[in-house]
């Protein structure tokens, strides 16, 4: 049983300990792609928690006697199966491969015992092409220590069951007794900018371009939708902005360094109106952006950032890479459409007969 799995070390085979987002990191780390530092707590760790805590059974059985249509119900049992998980301890074999295995990520990066780290959720069932977990799981930031690790470890397990989450798995019939959970520790970046960029236009499915949003500091401001952040439609083949869109972004996600915290800070007025990324960022990144599409066969919806502590032209940073979903979506659905179609059209016109 391996209970962590550095990114660098996974095999492809053990990928699918690591759930959607740590098998990308795996995958991406293994191709030389400019990925900070880190180990995914594997899902062996989390049967193991849920098996030694006898919590599986008691679990499956408060998920499956709910209602989503009765929201009281539904955020009474979520938060009964999330407390659960926080009251359980670690079985000790786990606790000590997660503290082990975060000593040697501080060695590597040379903080000893006091690398800040971001520890984010991996279920196996996210990222699928026709499913997004994107958002569902939580992710705790700038966590030092490994008391500090090993507590958001267990709170990133018990965000699976979220109402959130819950509610939409039943919704798209995913079956609880298969889904299960890693956990991220990597290395936190010290971001000036960060965002996504999606190697398809997501406004129409033009392939032929690459739309990149950014503001300033972490990317949450982006996800969580804080910002309107700066936008940028570039042509894929021949790496020109065909148009940039800059926004006033008034706040940003950043560390605070002494209270070893996310915070978030006003921008002042002059640097909020200012791009977030220079033209040559914003060709990097795209540049970056067709090899991972090219490694993974399939448009990407990646998550990066500009640290601030490396030089320039060496400083962008990759956080996550997933298949994109909505146009996939819209491929599957058109390619089953045409099929029953031609079903309709072989049994209203036989082989030999004319329309």
């Amino acid at each position: 049983m391996k209970y962590t799995l550095f990114f660098k070390e996974a095999k492809p085979e053990e990928y699918i300990l690591l759930g959607g987002k740590g098998a990308s990191l795996a995958s991406m780390s293994a191709a030389d792609f400019p990925v900070p530092m880190g180990f995914s707590v594997t899902t062996h760790a989390y049967s193991k928690f849920l098996e030694e805590g006898k919590l599986l059974d008691v679990i499956l059985e408060k998920v499956s006697c709910i209602d989503c249509t009765n929201t009281d119900q539904l955020e009474s049992n979520s938060a009964e199966i999330r407390q659960l998980i926080l009251d359980k301890p670690l079985p000790n074999d786990v606790e000590i491969a997660i503290k082990d295995s975060y000593k040697q990520l501080c060695e590597k990066a040379g903080i000893p015992n006091a690398l800040p780290v971001a520890v984010r959720s991996s279920a196996t069932a996210e990222d699928l092409p026709d499913a997004s977990f994107a958002g569902q799981q939580d992710t705790y930031l700038w966590i030092v220590g490994e008391d500090e690790v090993l507590k958001n470890v267990r709170k990133c397990w018990a965000s699976l069951f979220t109402a959130r989450a819950i509610n939409y798995r039943k919704n798209q019939n995913i079956d609880e007794t298969e889904l299960l959970m890693s956990v991220v520790i990597q290395k936190m970046v010290n971001a000036r900018t960060a965002g996504v960029a999606m190697t398809m236009n997501p406004i129409n499915g033009d392939r032929s371009k690459i739309v990149i949003d950014s503001s300033w500091g972490l990317g949450e401001a982006v996800v969580s939708g804080e910002v309107t952040p700066d936008n940028f439609l570039v042509d894929k083949i021949m790496l020109q902005i065909i148009v940039s869109n800059i926004q006033e972004k008034n706040i940003e996600h950043v560390p605070d360094m002494f209270n070893k915290c996310v915070v978030i800070r006003e921008i002042e007025t002059e640097r909020a109106k200012e791009p977030s990324l220079s033209e040559e960022e914003v060709i990097e990144i795209c540049k970056i952006s067709k090899i991972i599409e090219k490694h993974y066969k399939c448009p990407q919806d990646i998550e990066w950032a500009i640290d601030a502590d490396l030089p320039e032209g060496e400083n962008v940073t990759l956080l996550q890479s997933r298949p994109e979903t909505v146009w996939s979506q819209k491929t599957i659905e058109r390619k089953a459409l045409t099929g029953m179609e031609g079903i309709i059209d072989t049994l209203m016109n036989p082989i030999g007969t004319k329309k």
